[in-house]
């Protein structure tokens, strides 16, 4: 879990992948956090992405950085304890301008069943289940 959070903090910024219908939806985001042995993202509740995520919670993240990507398909749930979106801001305390872990707009979600995959151009992909 650490190797895999690590890469996307040092990527500094992934695509999430949700979908809208029957249309794909990608955007950058740039939070990734551990909680709880959990991998958690945050969005605002006001955001399409968070309406795409409750109507559909498969999602799939991908990083690049120095040749080598990251793909994380899997499904998300919404974690609503204030000591988990309070350990995300505290990870990210930029967002705080924006963002409260009382403000009722904060959302963090974890990934619930989820596959990681490491792949670059010159090796074999590495399986991660998280």
């Amino acid at each position: 879990m650490q190797r895999i959070e690590k890469f996307l903090k040092e990527a500094g910024t992934y695509y999430l992948a949700t979908v809208e219908g029957d249309q794909p939806r990608v955007r950058p985001f740039g939070t990734v956090n551990i909680f709880d042995g959990k991998l958690y993202i945050q969005t605002g509740k006001a955001k399409e992405v968070s309406k795409q995520i409750h109507a559909n919670p498969k999602v799939e993240i991908c990083a690049f950085k120095n040749g080598e990507w990251l793909r994380i398909a899997g499904t998300l749930k919404e974690d609503e304890r204030r000591e988990a979106k309070k350990s995300m801001l505290d990870a990210y305390p930029d967002l705080r301008g924006m963002y409260s872990e009382d403000d009722g707009n904060t959302e963090v979600f974890y990934f619930e069943k989820a596959v990681a995959t490491f792949s670059s151009f010159t090796a074999a992909p590495e399986v991660v289940e998280i």
